[in-house]
C-alpha cells in the first residue's frame, strides 16, 4: 500500500463551537512522510498531529506546541484517517476548527470528489510489540490496543440513558467511512447544554450542529430558552427523546459518531496501527491517553 496525499487544497470557513469565532482553515497536499501536520496561516509556525502536543480533552482535543493551540482537531483528523489520507498539511486562521455541522461530512464530501494521490512510498504502518492498556476507574472507560495484521475498531457507548441506551459501532479498512462514519454528528445531553449556555462554554453552539438528547422532563419554558440561544423560533422533544432540531441519520448515530472522535484521537499516536482497538465509553481523554501510550511503548522499542 502506497502512502496518499490529496489531489488538491480545501478550504472550509465556520464558526467554532467552543470559543464561537469564526475560523479559516486549508487542508492541503503534502510530501511523503510528511504526516498530518497543522500550520499557523500568520507565520508559518508547525503543530505536529501527535498526542505528547495534547493539552486539554475538555469537551474537545486540544494539541498546543511553542504558543501555538489549537483546539476540536480531533474531526479533521478523523475524516483524514477514515478517508486513507496519510500526509497533509492544515492551515490555520484561528484558534479552533470551524465544527461546521458537527460531523466530517463536508470534509469527507470534498476529498471523495477528487479521491486521492497515491505517492512513491510505501505506507508505514504502527506495529505494536504488546498491547496496550489504557482505564479511568472513576469513568469506567477503557481502551485497549492489541497487535494485529489490520487495523480494526470497536467501541461500546453506555452513558446510563434510557434515551440511548447501549450503542455499538465499528471501522476497519472495508468500512465506507463516509457513508457510515464521518457525517454523524456530535451530540450533548439537554442538560448540558442549559449548563454550557449559562456559563458561556459553547458559544457557537446551536441547532445546525448538535443532536440534543432530552433524557429528563423539560417544560415549555426550557425549551423556549434553549431555541432563543440556538437561534430558532420554536423547537419541541420528539417521542423517541430528541430535541425536534434534526433528524437522526441512523439509530445508534450518537454511538458512530463517537467512534468517529476515536480515530481521530488515536491518530494522534502518528500514524496507522495495524491493531485491534476495542474501546467502552470512548471519550477524548481516554483516546489521547490511548495514543500517548502508544507513542511511549513504540519509542521504548
Amino acid at each position: 500500500m502506497k502512502q496518499q496525499t490529496l489531489k488538491k487544497s480545501y478550504t472550509f470557513t465556520g464558526k467554532c463551537l467552543h470559543t464561537g469565532t469564526v475560523s479559516r482553515i486549508v487542508v492541503s497536499p503534502a510530501a511523503a512522510g510528511t504526516g498530518i501536520r497543522f500550520r499557523r496561516a500568520s507565520d508559518g509556525a508547525e503543530l505536529p498531529a501527535l498526542a505528547s502536543y495534547v493539552t486539554s480533552t475538555a469537551r474537545s482535543t486540544t494539541i498546543e506546541k511553542d504558543g501555538f493551540s489549537l483546539q476540536t482537531v480531533e474531526h479533521v483528523l478523523s475524516a483524514l484517517y477514515g478517508m486513507g489520507v496519510d500526509n497533509a498539511v492544515i492551515e490555520v486562521e484561528g484558534v479552533e476548527m470551524p465544527i461546521l455541522d458537527g460531523s466530517a461530512r463536508l470534509y469527507t464530501e470534498a476529498i471523495a470528489a477528487d479521491g486521492l494521490v497515491a505517492q512513491d512510498a510505501e505506507r508505514k504502518y504502527l506495529e505494536l510489540s504488546e498491547p496496550v492498556y489504557v482505564s479511568n476507574e472513576k469513568t469506567g472507560s477503557w481502551v485497549k490496543i492489541e497487535p494485529a495484521d489490520a487495523p480494526s475498531f470497536e467501541i461500546t457507548v453506555d452513558f446510563g440513558s434510557k434515551v440511548l441506551g447501549v450503542q455499538t459501532a465499528s471501522f476497519d479498512e472495508n468500512t465506507d467511512y463516509a457513508k457510515e462514519i464521518g457525517l454523524c454528528r456530535t451530540f450533548v445531553f439537554f442538560h448540558e447544554i442549559e449548563f454550557l449556555f449559562a456559563n458561556n462554554l459553547i458559544k457557537g453552539g446551536d441547532v445546525d450542529n448538535a443532536i440534543v438528547i432530552v433524557e429528563h422532563p423539560v417544560t415549555d419554558a426550557q425549551i423556549e430558552a434553549v431555541a432563543s440561544k440556538m437561534g430558532r423560533d420554536k423547537m419541541s422533544v420528539r417521542p423517541d427523546g430528541y430535541l425536534s432540531n434534526l433528524e437522526l441519520h441512523f439509530p445508534n448515530e450518537c454511538g458512530r459518531h463517537k467512534l468517529l472522535d476515536l480515530l481521530g484521537d488515536l491518530s494522534l499516536a502518528g500514524g496507522r496501527m495495524k491493531a485491534k482497538v476495542t474501546a467502552y465509553k470512548p471519550g477524548h481523554g481516554i483516546n489521547t491517553q490511548a495514543a500517548a501510550a502508544v507513542l511511549k511503548v513504540l519509542k521504548n522499542n
